[in-house]
């Protein structure tokens, strides 16, 4: 079974940047459309960007357009985040997740299933 695991969170000021990684093991993500979702307190999991397996396809949030970029490793089977001129705002648990079916891609959580722990990234004024 595939595993997905985060890292790279943590507390930073407004306007600074941070990288996440989802780092995949059990399994392979190169031929998946992979994810990353955030949520925060008392809200619903939002979508934040999506790349296709090929990575020729990329796919942004409209209030992380221009600051956020995704992208992927398959040999190293990980996917990245970078996070530029992060605001208040982008503070959440921020997620990474596999495509149901091979070569597809889509912005709808439904689309996921297999998803890793999270990593929670704090953004202060």
């Amino acid at each position: 079974q595939v595993q997905l695991v985060e890292s790279g969170g943590g507390l930073v000021q407004a306007g600074g940047s941070l990288r996440l990684s989802c780092a995949a093991s059990g399994g392979t993500i190169s031929s998946y459309g992979m994810g990353w979702f955030r949520q925060a307190p008392g809200k619903e999991r939002e979508f934040v960007a999506r790349i296709s397996w090929g990575a020729g396809r990329l796919d942004y949030a409209d209030s992380v357009k221009g600051r956020f970029t995704i992208s992927r490793d398959n040999a190293k089977n990980t996917v990245y985040l970078q996070m530029n001129s992060l605001k208040t705002e982008d503070t959440a648990v921020y997620s990474c997740a596999r495509t149901r079916t091979t070569y597809s891609t889509s912005s709808s959580p439904r689309s996921y299933d297999i998803w890793g722990q999270g990593t929670q990234v704090t953004v202060s004024s």
